[in-house]
């Protein structure tokens, strides 16, 4: 049973909210249960009493979150206490990703999986730094640093989504740098001879191009596809302030979306 004390319109409650047979009525020191904080924030369009609720282990705990309670709802913070870090990335994947391609959808979900198996069911507002530091910590005692990283960054994205839809008051996970991991797969690319040898046995290939291209610029193969002559500047502008050395300009890709950047963002691969 709680503890219920009358108190005056707009007053914070905080009581214990017990758990079993009270053994300490004055300070309730070892009792089971927890202390509670509610702020009230008047009745909906229904008339229903509008709550939120905040808890602790000490009285004292309660206070500094009710406390912080109160600043977030000065900033218009509106999460409640029942909206999850897994919620939130659920939002973030449904709209901030909603019309990428299937395959960044799949490779974000995979990627934060295990992290929301250690902190999905914590309430996003109570999520802190330590939280994010320690799931990550125990990925990368399994996994490799990249994905290690990618999780990271995934979860700072869609923390990042809630925080621009005043759900949360800032993004935790951008504190924390990602630990190293575990070693990787080794690295596929090609040795000095071995991308002399490939170029060699090109030659007569109608491939050729697009392989040296490949080879010398180190543009992604979906990008060399998407390439038109427009893209490429054979002469550069030795003029220009800084000098512009001939290049090959990638914004496009054979990938969905087409876009991979704005034009004026576009890689800019270096012709040697």
């Amino acid at each position: 049973m709680a503890e219920n004390k009358r108190r005056t319109l707009g007053e914070d409650a905080i009581y214990f909210d017990h758990r079993g047979a009270c053994r300490d009525a004055l300070k309730h020191r070892r009792c089971p249960g927890r202390w509670l904080g509610v702020v009230s924030l008047g009745c909906d369009a229904d008339g229903k009493r509008i709550r939120r609720k905040v808890y602790g282990r000490t009285k004292t705990d309660v206070k500094d979150k009710l406390k912080q309670l109160h600043e977030e709802l000065d900033q218009g913070i509106k999460t409640s206490a029942s909206y999850t870090v897994e919620m939130a990335v659920a939002d973030w994947l449904d709209q901030w990703l909603d019309g990428r391609s299937a395959k960044t959808i799949s490779t974000n979900r995979e990627m934060l999986a295990p992290a929301l198996e250690l902190i999905g069911k914590i309430p996003l507002r109570e999520l802190t730094a330590a939280d994010v530091r320690t799931a990550l910590t125990r990925l990368a005692a399994t996994r490799s640093t990249r994905t290690v990283t990618i999780a990271r960054n995934a979860l700072t994205r869609a923390i990042r989504h809630a925080e621009a839809n005043d759900l949360v008051r800032r993004n935790v996970a951008a504190l924390v740098t990602p630990p190293k991991g575990l070693e990787g797969r080794p690295s596929k690319s090609l040795t000095l001879r071995q991308a002399q040898a490939l170029i060699k046995a090109a030659e007569t290939s109608r491939l050729h191009a697009y392989i040296v291209l490949c080879l010398l610029t180190g543009c992604r193969a979906e990008e060399a596809r998407a390439l038109r002559w427009d893209h490429v500047d054979p002469d550069g502008d030795p003029n220009a302030d800084p000098p512009v050395p001939p290049h090959v300009a990638a914004w496009r890709s054979v990938r969905s979306h087409g876009d991979v950047k704005p034009r004026s963002l576009g890689a800019r691969f270096v012709c040697p």
